[in-house]
């Protein structure tokens, strides 16, 4: 598994109050058109609070079938409850995933002792984990020391971390080897340039392609044209934060014709974007 470049954090398309497939399978094959390095399937981005365990494996057995070996397929493992996180992990490594996305336990907030318990339980299935870091999501921000002794811990593979401080991960890149995916499309670059390893982008959904022309840019050493290309980025990735994620980039995906302007409550469609945001996004 590589643990660098883009992993997209994959939006779920709805039709009707269900998953829509087709659009699924469609989204599935322009992200491996684009050469994304992973696919992030029920992330916050999928909106997995209002996915059901069943509507989880149906995506995930989609997903393993058309790009098991084509790029790394990590499932959204992590809830506030230790048991609940457990047995999610069990089912996505019987499913063929090749690692879990961990979010850290929001609104309880352990302490470190109970943190470090609850990411050693999620690792004993065997499963690879990729720890996720989001003050904005759990309401509660580690320092870079706490958040690197968790990383520690045997089957952490990898961190995303969505504190949106570029400062926060240099200090955490101090503290440990685990490589870092920012979780922001907006601190990506500057990541990059302190020793991060890649990104889980909701950018990508919209323009693979581009975005993994950032990466490549940079993988062969042309920091400047990386740079260019990120910048010239920056409009739409404006827009796909405006509201909370995923309402924007649903809707720009259906100005796409990617899939419909459809969220689960207590979503809600949100504004649609700028005609001018919409050209070139491959």
């Amino acid at each position: 598994m590589v643990w660098e470049g883009v992993h997209t954090a994959l939006i779920t398309p709805f039709a009707d109050g269900r998953l829509d497939l087709d659009a699924w399978e469609a989204l599935l094959a322009r992200q491996l058109r684009g050469r994304v390095q992973g696919l992030v399937v029920n992330g916050t981005t999928g909106e997995s609070p209002t996915l059901e365990a069943e509507e989880v494996a149906l995506l995930l057995r989609e997903t393993v079938a058309m790009a098991r070996g084509q790029a790394v397929i990590t499932l959204g493992v992590g809830t506030n409850n230790t048991r609940s996180t457990v047995a999610n992990v069990v089912r996505a490594h019987e499913g063929g995933a090749d690692a879990g996305l961990l979010v850290l336990p929001y609104y309880n907030k352990p302490n470190l002792a109970g943190l470090r318990a609850h990411v050693r339980a999620a690792a004993e299935p065997g499963l690879p984990l990729v720890v996720y870091h989001v003050p904005g999501r759990t309401g509660q921000r580690l320092n870079a020391t706490e958040l690197a002794v968790l990383c520690e811990i045997e089957g952490v593979v990898a961190v995303k971390e969505a504190t949106g401080d570029v400062a926060y991960g240099q200090e955490f890149m101090l503290r440990s080897r685990c490589p870092v995916l920012s979780g922001d499309d907006f601190t990506w670059m500057p990541l990059l340039s302190v020793g991060a390893a890649g990104v889980i982008s909701v950018l990508s959904n919209v323009a693979p392609r581009r975005t993994v022309a950032v990466w490549e840019a940079w993988k062969r050493g042309d920091a400047g044209a990386a740079a260019r290309e990120h910048a010239s980025l920056l409009p739409v990735v404006r827009y796909l934060f405006a509201e909370s994620n995923p309402i924007p980039v649903k809707a720009m995906m259906s100005e796409m014709g990617l899939c419909r302007n459809e969220l689960r409550l207590p979503l809600a469609a949100g504004t649609l974007p700028d005609e001018a945001l919409l050209p070139d996004l491959a």
